[in-house]
């Protein structure tokens, strides 16, 4: 193997940007790394150039662990989307610049940079000075640089981001020839999916700091393992399905689950991918050979030359709702790809109805939620940690159970106890004990793993010292600090079968409603999404008192707000309804959540306090609940 990486791992501060990262890439292999920006595609380019250490993790450039050498022992060449070309030296100079510092004899120099000019297609050009060059030009004198000491390995980063689509085209079809006529092992990163599919022999898809799934361009496109990258490569029409049998049922179409899969009916929820030139449409279920999903009506036809994008929504189908959706959307909607025939258009027209077919499809697994709990042995913790189990079980999702304790006998003690207390509510994926601070400790595990929730007990003496030992306040600093969604288990309940979903009108309002769908969906909950509708503020900020809330056109853009919630809702198949009510903020929610018995509230904790005395409303409704509140964070998928 060219390029090794073992458990590559590199944090800002707290912060992950790159997370556990194994890689092996073949001899003469040109591969890409694809992401978007912040993925971390870059950050492991540099790291094995060198340019960045890794905090963890080894990287081995054929055979030769190199994790602790400089740039220079590494013999690799790197190219930027910037160039980097010495703008005072012509392009002979620059070409030869490398094998100059390493002492080459004159006489060599000159016959490799002729060789490497003649090879991106600039012989001739060796007198001019870059600013001479087109930007596509000097980016050919950086990849003829770059190769001038022969080095084992070629990174290149974001390479052609700065040039223009056409020469983009030109330059990717050069690399490619060159890569391959010199048999070198190559690592691009982009962000451009046409670019990776055109250039690599295999492709690794990051997010978030982490290596999602590598393969092979069709692999990644026909029979991805992964729900993200099924979405994030190529255009997708991606529904989220439950199985019965060991099939699911997609509108008037069943489907059978991976024959590969261990235990089929062991998987709740299943992802099933339809690519645009998957599906077929038809003016009549008749006319259709293929499987009838349904039939629908189109909303928008996009002409692309030679094949057209047709936009169709259908009417809401049972047991599916759609991966991703747009807040406020109803039904299915699905985007098919048609051919056209030497320009003439293939007739459809927006407002038509008519019937799909499905040609092919692709079943996988829905990655399951990850969860946080800890424990310390008091009740409070104790009870925490059955509600978080028993939610665990309900959505299945992987548990990390974090047991903290003050001795090794007592945390052998307390593991052993909780094993007891989860057998038969989740099987947890992993069991830890840990010695230090409780807040410490949960906060610390955040921001080292993704998790998409964790729960964490609630203090139940509320505004006194909590009598349990579990610590006041312990998880209410936990809510506050976290940079995920956090659910407080003060008094919890037996089980979780109504929501009441807290909005605000606005962009962090829909997550809060899109998070709540996708627990209430898994849990079987019914929701009611609720607005507060306070007094108005004067220009100075201060509500007056006897004021009668927001104004026409703000209830206008409110009303719309929710009935786009309760579509939202309802197309992720939950139970729901809206209310508005007037007053206080606080005390409205908590007023309707003891006058309806709710076991859950959900409120928005994304926006931090712009002004030190901005009230914080989650942490006010958190220290006033008498029941479990779920403090959303972050962006979620559906």
């Amino acid at each position: 193997m060219s390029i090794v990486l073992k458990d590559l791992t590199k944090r800002y501060g707290a912060q992950p940007v790159v997370e556990r990262v194994s890689l092996e890439i073949q001899d003469g292999e040109l591969f890409v790394l694809l992401g978007a920006s912040g993925s971390g595609k870059s950050t492991i380019l540099r790291i094995i150039a060198g340019l960045v250490h890794a905090d963890e993790g080894i990287v081995l450039l054929h055979g030769r662990d190199v994790t602790r050498e400089s740039p220079q022992e590494r013999n690799t060449g790197v190219v930027f989307q910037n160039y980097s070309l010495f703008q005072h030296m012509t392009v002979a100079d620059n070409v030869e610049f490398g094998l100059a510092v390493r002492g080459v004899p004159q006489e060599r120099r000159a016959s490799r940079r002729d060789e490497l000019l003649a090879l991106v297609g600039l012989a001739g050009y060796a007198a001019r000075l870059p600013r001479q060059l087109s930007g596509g030009q000097q980016q050919r004198v950086a990849v003829a640089r770059a190769l001038a000491y022969e080095p084992s390995v070629l990174l290149l980063d974001e390479p052609f981001g700065a040039l223009d689509v056409r020469i983009r085209g030109q330059l990717r079809r050069a690399l490619r020839e060159i890569q391959r006529s010199l048999g070198v092992t190559a690592i691009l990163v982009t962000h451009d999916q046409e670019e990776a599919f055109e250039l690599g022999d295999r492709i690794g898809v990051m997010d978030r700091g982490r290596l999602l799934e590598v393969g092979t361009p069709a692999e990644l496109y026909h029979r991805p393992r992964h729900e993200f990258v099924a979405g994030f490569v190529g255009e997708a029409n991606l529904l989220g399905a439950r199985s019965s049998s060991g099939r699911v049922r997609v509108g008037e179409v069943e489907l059978p689950l991976p024959i590969s899969t261990a235990d089929r009916d062991s998987q709740v929820q299943w992802a099933v991918l339809f690519r645009p030139e998957d599906l077929t449409l038809g003016t009549s279920r008749e006319e259709l050979t293929d499987p009838v999903v349904g039939p629908g009506t189109v909303e928008e036809v996009l002409p692309l030359g030679a094949s057209e994008r047709i936009t169709v929504r259908l009417e809401p189908l049972a047991g599916v709702w759609p991966v991703g959706r747009d807040y406020g959307e109803t039904g299915v909607v699905l985007r098919v790809v048609v051919p056209s025939r030497r320009g003439v258009s293939s007739g459809y027209l927006p407002d038509q109805p008519v019937w799909v077919g499905l040609r092919s499809f692709h079943v996988l697994p829905r990655l399951a939620r990850r969860l946080l709990l800890w424990t310390d042995g008091s009740p409070a913790a104790e009870e925490a940690l059955r509600l978080g189990g028993g939610l665990a079980r309900r959505i299945g999702a992987s548990t990390t159970v974090l047991c903290v304790s003050a001795s090794e006998m007592f945390g052998r003690r307390l593991l052993a106890r909780t094993r007891e207390t989860l057998a038969g509510l989740s099987p947890a994926s992993a069991l830890l004990s840990v010695h230090g601070d409780a807040v410490e400790e949960v906060l610390g595990a955040l921001a080292r793993e993704p998790y998409d929730l964790a729960v964490v007990p609630g203090n139940p003496a509320r505004g006194a010292a909590a009598a349990d030992g579990a610590g006041p306040g312990a998880g209410e600093e936990i809510a506050r600090r976290a940079a995920v969604s956090v659910l407080v288990a003060t008094r919890p309940r037996e089980a979780l079968r109504r929501f009441l979903l807290c909005t605000a009108a606005g962009e962090p309002g829909k997550m809060d409603v899109a998070f709540g769908a996708q627990l209430a969906r898994r849990t079987d909950a019914r929701a009611t999404l609720l607005y507060v509708d306070g007094p108005p503020r004067s220009r100075d900020g201060v509500r007056p008192s006897g004021a009668n809330g927001a104004s026409r056109p703000a209830r206008v853009w409110i009303e719309r707000h929710l009935e786009q919630g309760v579509h939202t809702l309802v197309g992720q198949g939950v139970r729901a309804e809206m209310k508005v009510r007037r007053g206080p903020v606080v005390d409205e929610i908590l007023g309707e959540a003891a006058e309806g018995d709710y076991d859950l509230v959900v409120i928005g904790g994304h926006v931090a306090r712009t002004r030190p005395d901005e009230r914080n409303l989650a942490l006010e409704i958190l220290s006033r609940a008498d029941r479990p509140v779920l403090i959303v964070r972050g962006t979620p998928e559906s």
